[in-house]
C-alpha cells in the first residue's frame, strides 16, 4: 500500500508542488540525483569512474507532448556524450533513453520520432566510443519501444534493452532478447501496474527476476544485472559462474545513491559495476519511484528532513 501511494503522489501535480516547494527537499535528492545541468552529469561520470565503476547517466524527463522538449532532449544527450568523449570517458560511460522522452507519445507520428531521435542519439553515441540503453516504462509502452529496438540494432547492434521481471510476459521476452552481442538490463520494475500483467508481491517478483536470470545468463547475450538486493546478486554471480561467464561477460547495476559501498565493494573485487545517474531538473518522478522501491529510501528521506529541519 505505501508503494502505491507514493507511486500515486509521484503523479500527482500537488503533491509535486509542495515537495519543489520545500527548501529542505533539494539537498535530500541530491542523493539520488547527482544534479540538473550536464556538466554535473559529467562530474558525477568523472568521480565514479575514479573508483573503478562505469555509469549510465539518464537525462530526467519523460512522458512528453511537446516535439521542442523531445529535441531539447536529443540535444542534451548529444552534448553530454560530446564531452564524455573529450574528456576520454566515453570508455566508462554510456546512456540510457526514455522514448517517451523523445517524442513517443507525440500525437502525430510520435513512434517515428522517438526514431529517428534515439537514432541521433546513438549516431552521438557511437561517435564518443559508447553505448546506448532504452529504457522501459510502464506495460503500455512494451511493444513499441521493443520495435524502436528493433529498428535501431539494425545500425547500431549494441543498443541495449531493459526488462522488467514484475511483468508476466518478461521471461519469454528473456528467451527473445538473450542472442549473441545483446546487451539486456534486467530490473524488477517501478511502475504501479495491474495484477492482469505484473505480479503484486515480493516473492512473486522475486522469483520472477531469477527465473529471468537464468535465462540471461545461459543464453549468448550480456546480461546487465539491475538489482541492490543482496540476494539478486549473489545468485547472479553463482549463475554467471555456473555458465562460465568471467567477469568480463556480465555486470551488475545500481542507482546513484544507493549502496554505494556496496558498489565500490563489487568493483573493487574485480566486477563490473555501473551506476545508474540521472540528472535533470525533472526529478521529482524519477525520486517518488526510488521512494518507493524501497522503505530504507523514504526512511532515508525523512530522517534527512528532520535533521535538516
Amino acid at each position: 500500500m505505501l508503494r502505491s501511494a507514493l507511486l500515486a503522489a509521484g503523479r500527482s501535480p500537488s503533491v509535486r508542488r509542495l515537495v519543489e516547494a520545500n527548501p529542505l527537499t533539494k539537498p535530500v535528492v541530491r542523493r539520488f540525483v547527482p544534479g540538473t545541468s550536464a556538466e554535473d552529469a559529467v562530474r558525477a561520470t568523472r568521480e565514479l569512474s575514479g573508483h573503478g565503476l562505469f555509469v549510465t547517466l539518464d537525462r530526467l524527463g519523460e512522458d512528453t507532448l511537446d516535439a521542442g522538449q523531445a529535441t531539447a532532449t536529443v540535444r542534451d544527450y548529444r552534448q553530454v556524450l560530446g564531452v564524455l568523449a573529450e574528456q576520454g570517458l566515453g570508455e566508462r560511460a554510456e546512456v540510457s533513453v526514455k522514448l517517451s522522452a523523445v517524442g513517443q507519445f507525440l500525437p502525430s507520428d510520435g513512434e517515428k520520432i522517438a526514431l529517428d531521435n534515439a537514432r541521433l542519439i546513438c549516431e552521438a553515441a557511437s561517435a564518443a566510443g559508447t553505448t546506448v540503453t532504452l529504457d522501459m516504462e510502464d506495460h503500455t509502452t512494451t511493444d513499441s519501444t521493443l520495435g524502436i529496438l528493433r529498428d535501431l540494432r539494425v545500425d547500431f547492434p549494441w543498443v541495449g534493452a531493459v526488462l522488467q521481471a514484475y511483468l508476466r510476459r518478461t521471461e519469454q521476452d528473456c528467451r527473445d532478447l538473450a542472442t549473441a552481442g545483446s546487451r539486456v538490463r534486467l530490473c524488477k520494475g517501478a511502475y504501479d501496474e495491474p495484477e492482469s500483467v505484473a505480479y503484486q508481491g515480493k516473492s512473486e517478483v522475486d522469483r520472477s527476476y531469477v527465473r529471468c536470470l537464468k535465462v540471461l545468463m545461459q543464453g549468448e547475450g550480456y546480461p546487465m544485472v539491475a538489482s541492490h538486493d543482496p540476494r539478486m546478486v549473489a545468485i547472479a554471480g553463482e549463475l554467471a559462474a555456473r555458465n562460465g561467464r568471467t567477469d568480463a561477460d556480465f555486470e551488475y547495476q545500481m542507482l546513484y545513491g544507493i549502496r554505494p559501498d556496496e558498489q565500490r565493494r563489487i568493483a573493487a573485487a574485480g566486477g563490473r559495476l555501473r551506476v545508474y545517474a540521472a540528472y535533470g531538473d525533472e526529478w521529482y518522478g524519477y525520486f517518488m519511484r526510488r521512494l518507493a522501491e524501497r522503505p530504507a529510501n523514504l526512511a532515508f528521506f525523512l530522517r534527512s528532513l528532520a535533521t535538516q529541519g
